[in-house]
């Protein structure tokens, strides 16, 4: 394999090894976005705590399904904004969309045909509810339906109003029904939704960020706790046919739109605590996947 090189960001960090060779989408391979270089990155799900492959590709957000990618990065320019880079299996370029606001959340349904992300337009941080403003987009790629907002959406009993927010989009695998989060009136909603007639059903309240888990039964989700006010969330699995949430292991906040490693396991980002991971049944402990590491997404298929 080469030579393996090691970087440091400061001193009192533990060292990083990187190793030489290409970026590739390839199963089992983890990817996420390096802390030192903020470019998208990899390693063997085996072995994630081993050297790891950077890449020349530059986002804050990235994900992967079906071996295509998705990265959300910020765009140049004297306004705040994004730009949408869909990449092949060797994260070469071949489409993107600018959008408006902060880079944030970003996803593909699991055969990559459905991408959506989500900016912030105004504010920065979903811990005060109503001091921010979000924008989530929905784009086929293969019709090339670009519905640049979720605001149209209708939801029955609730009053249109202009505070609503939506963010956190998840996929199932029939590419229109999603689930995702909607604010109003601060609170948070869980929607079900559907791109084809452009109809949501609120599911349950205070629960933000949803993913879908690979076999379509669950949804992880934040929920909002007594706690720290800067992260005041405490990741739950809701069983979607009972409707009964379980709290996971990690009591710390996380403030992350998580990733399902299996039907069992999900990861997550820890601000300067790397990649961690932990048991979607209630059970275990967390544990540090990936050092100085973010927004993971692993490759199947």
């Amino acid at each position: 394999m080469g030579a393996t090189a090691y970087a440091l960001r400061t001193p009192e960090e533990i060292p990083v090894a990187i190793e030489p060779g290409p970026v590739e989408l390839s199963t089992g391979r983890l990817l996420f976005v390096d802390d030192a270089s903020g470019k998208v990155a990899s390693v063997p799900l085996s072995s994630p705590d081993g050297p790891r492959r950077v890449s020349s590709l530059s986002c804050k957000r990235f994900f992967t399904a079906a071996k295509q990618g998705l990265c959300l990065a910020d765009r140049g320019g004297p306004f705040p904004g994004s730009v949408a880079i869909f990449v092949d299996q060797s994260l070469t370029e071949t489409h993107r969309i600018d959008v408006a606001g902060v880079p944030n959340r970003v996803k593909l349904s699991p055969d990559g045909r459905m991408a959506s992300w989500t900016t912030f337009v105004t504010g920065d941080s979903y811990a005060q509810t109503g001091a921010f403003s979000t924008r989530t987009g929905i784009y086929d790629r293969e019709t090339l339906l670009y519905q640049s907002n979720l605001e149209n959406l209708r939801v029955p009993g609730m009053k249109r109003a202009e505070d609503r927010n939506y963010w956190g989009v998840t996929f199932t695998e029939d590419d229109h029904t999603y689930y995702a989060t909607l604010s109003t009136g601060g609170k948070t909603h869980l929607i079900k939704a559907d791109t084809t007639d452009n109809f949501a059903k609120p599911l349950r309240e205070n629960a933000e960020c949803p993913s879908l888990s690979p076999d379509g039964k669950r949804v992880a989700f934040k929920k909002r706790v007594p706690g720290d006010g800067a992260r005041p969330w405490r990741q739950h699995v809701l069983d979607l046919s009972t409707m009964v949430e379980t709290p996971l292991a990690e009591t710390r906040g996380i403030d992350d739109q998580v990733v399902w490693l299996d039907n069992d396991t999900i990861a997550y980002g820890l601000p300067g605590e790397g990649i961690w991971a932990v048991q979607a049944n209630g059970e275990g402990a967390p544990r540090q996947l990936v050092p100085r590491a973010s927004s993971p997404s692993l490759v199947t298929g």
